[in-house]
């Protein structure tokens, strides 16, 4: 789930994934840098998967506005250095904004709808519908963002379709309101990565800074209707992190695109569902299914194949 350039984080991080083609240098370190590389891509993805934990922890006793207000004012605060030196300008005239506008649409819906979601379901679960992610994206492509996608990439596609339905269950009773929070959150997961896509020229600051914004004053809605639970200073401290832990994932990432070419280091984003899955025992004491397990797995080998697929294509247009 990866983005040209800077990755932008959101809900935890991982909408930041949007990774096109980064370029590395070449050079006699490449098996050094490819390993470092590597290990700040798995690195990235564990505070990925503890913000995450932390968010389902939180959830449980705070609502969704509060984790959201909270967590956006942490987020700004660290971005603020950094919005001061891109200028008023490029915030007071943006770049396509009705398109910004729709972006920060998308992003607080996916946001909610995963807070929402992991009250019902198991962590590893609601990472699984959201890991299906870039196989929306590709399925859009073609109408949104002028894309060809050839039969390989479409029966990539149908497949992990597949695997999402194979991870709700067969059965229409195992349909509830927690797995349709996270197949529509990771729709619109899908969607905000498009306009982020079709937003490449936009300065990242900027981009990140009317996400936590439109959080911010989502949260404060939801506040004013649900009411506020005055947090321990233990928990308003993790609230703090969900914003924190989420950028220094975003920095690891970032790193590790710098250090190593997308195609080595990408796949290892999918350990995602593995920290899930410990994670989610370890502290909530889930454990998922044959179905969702099996449904995870079909959605990482078509999401791999997607991947690498473009990578390909990619690689015959270059050279």
């Amino acid at each position: 789930m990866l983005r040209r350039g800077l990755s932008l984080p959101g809900r935890t991080g991982r909408e930041g994934w949007i990774i096109a083609r980064t370029a590395v240098p070449h050079t006699g370190a490449e098996p050094v840098r490819a390993t470092g590389g590597i290990a700040m891509m798995l690195l990235g993805v564990m505070l990925f998967a503890i913000n995450d934990t932390l968010g389902k922890w939180l959830v449980g006793a705070y609502s969704v506005g509060q984790l959201f207000l909270v967590r956006s004012i942490a987020g700004l605060c660290v971005m603020a250095p950094f919005a001061w030196r891109t200028g008023a300008q490029a915030f007071l005239r943006p770049q396509r904004p009705g398109l910004q506008l729709l972006r920060i649409v998308f992003s607080t819906m996916e946001g909610s709808l995963f807070f929402w979601a992991l009250t019902e379901l198991p962590l590893a679960e609601v990472m699984t519908y959201y890991m299906a992610g870039p196989i929306y994206v590709t399925a859009l492509s073609p109408f949104l963002l002028g894309e060809r996608v050839g039969w390989r990439r479409w029966t990539a596609v149908a497949v992990g379709f597949g695997g999402v339905v194979l991870a709700l269950g067969p059965s229409p009773g195992s349909f509830s309101a927690g797995a349709a929070s996270a197949l529509v959150g990771s729709f619109a997961y899908a969607c905000f990565m498009v306009a982020t896509r079709k937003l490449a020229g936009t300065p990242g600051t900027v981009l990140m800074t009317a996400q936590l914004v439109a959080a911010l004053l989502f949260g404060a809605v939801l506040v004013l209707v649900q009411g506020w639970t005055p947090p321990g200073a233990l928990d308003l401290a993790l609230m703090l992190c969900l914003g924190l832990g989420s950028l220094a994932g975003n920095l690891c990432v970032n790193q590790s695109l710098r250090m190593a070419p997308a195609s080595v280091v990408v796949p290892y984003q999918y350990t995602l569902i593995l920290w899930g899955m410990l994670f989610g025992y370890l502290v909530f004491g889930e454990v998922l299914g044959p179905l969702p397990m099996a449904g995870a797995a079909v959605i990482v080998g078509a999401g791999l194949f997607i991947f690498m697929r473009e990578q390909q294509l990619r690689g015959r247009i270059g050279g």
